[in-house]
C-alpha cells in the first residue's frame, strides 16, 4: 500500500502525517443486550424444550419400547426406522428453510418452519402415547423425531442470521441452553417412570415441551441482528 501511494506522488512526510493503515476491530460477543433480546431468549428456550424430546431418542427409546410397549429382541428391528426418518426429515428441513426464507423473507421463513415441525411432533407423541400397537408406535415416534430435525436446520440458521458478525457465539449459547435440556431430560424421565409407574407419564412433559416450543417460535425474528444497535435511543443514535 505505502509503495502505490509512493507511486501516486503521496511523500514520505504525507505518509508519516497519515499514519498507519486502520486494523479491522469486532467488537466481542454483546452479552448486555443478549439477555435484552427477545429473539434470542426464545431461541434459548426453544432450544431447551426440543433437546429435551430429541434426548429421549438418544438415551431411553429402546427401553420404553421393550418396557412400555413389550417389543422382543427380535422387533426392535423396527427401531431404526426413527434415524433414517430424521435424517431424512433434516435434510428436506434444510432445503425448505431456505425456500421459505425465499419466499416469505427471514421472519417468516425461519419461524413457519420450527412451528411446523415442533406443532406436528407434540400432536404424534400424544398419538404415540395412547397407541399400544407395535407398529403404529415405531412410526408415530419416528415422525415425532422426525419434526424435531426437520426444523433442527432453522435452529441453526438463526443463530447465523441473528449472530451474523458472532455467529459462533451464538450457536454455543444456543447449545448450551440444548444440552441442559438433554440433561434434565436423562434424569427426568427415569424419574417420571418411577414415581407414576408407567413408561407413558414421560410423554406427558415431552407433548407439553414441544407445544412450548413451538409457541416460542412465534417471537423469534431472524431478520433482527443481536447488536448494540438494536437497544440504541433514538438520542444515542443520532449522535452516532
Amino acid at each position: 500500500m505505502i509503495l502505490l501511494l509512493k507511486k501516486r506522488g503521496v511523500s514520505l512526510a504525507e505518509l508519516n502525517q497519515i499514519g498507519p493503515a486502520a486494523t479491522p476491530h469486532t467488537k466481542g460477543f454483546p452479552w448486555r443486550f443478549a439477555p435484552r433480546s427477545e429473539s434470542v431468549l426464545a431461541m434459548l428456550g426453544m432450544a431447551f424444550c426440543y433437546i429435551y424430546v430429541y434426548t429421549f431418542f438418544q438415551t431411553w427409546f429402546h427401553t420404553f419400547l421393550v418396557r412400555g410397549r413389550g417389543f422382543s429382541e427380535g422387533s426392535l428391528v423396527f427401531s431404526a426406522l426413527p434415524y433414517v426418518v430424521a435424517a431424512c426429515a433434516n435434510l428436506t428441513g434444510g432445503a425448505a428453510s431456505d425456500a421459505l426464507v425465499r419466499r416469505l423473507g427471514l421472519k417468516w421463513g425461519r419461524r413457519s418452519l420450527g412451528i411446523a415441525g415442533l406443532g406436528s411432533a407434540c400432536l404424534f407423541t400424544i398419538a404415540a402415547m395412547v397407541t399400544r400397537q407395535h407398529l403404529l408406535t415405531v412410526i408415530l415416534l419416528s415422525l415425532v423425531y422426525g419434526g424435531i430435525t426437520f426444523q433442527q436446520a432453522g435452529v441453526f440458521g438463526v443463530c447465523l442470521d441473528i449472530g451474523r458478525r458472532h455467529a459462533g457465539s451464538m450457536v454455543g449459547l444456543m447449545n448450551t441452553s440444548a444440552q441442559v435440556g438433554g440433561l434434565v431430560s436423562t434424569v427426568a424421565y427415569g424419574y417420571l417412570v418411577d414415581r407414576f409407574r408407567s413408561y407413558d407419564a414421560p410423554f406427558v412433559p415431552m407433548a407439553a415441551l414441544l407445544l412450548l416450543g413451538a409457541i416460542l417460535w412465534f417471537k423469534i425474528d431472524a431478520s433482527r441482528e443481536l447488536s448494540t444497535e438494536s437497544f440504541a435511543t433514538p438520542a444515542q443514535v443520532l449522535t452516532r
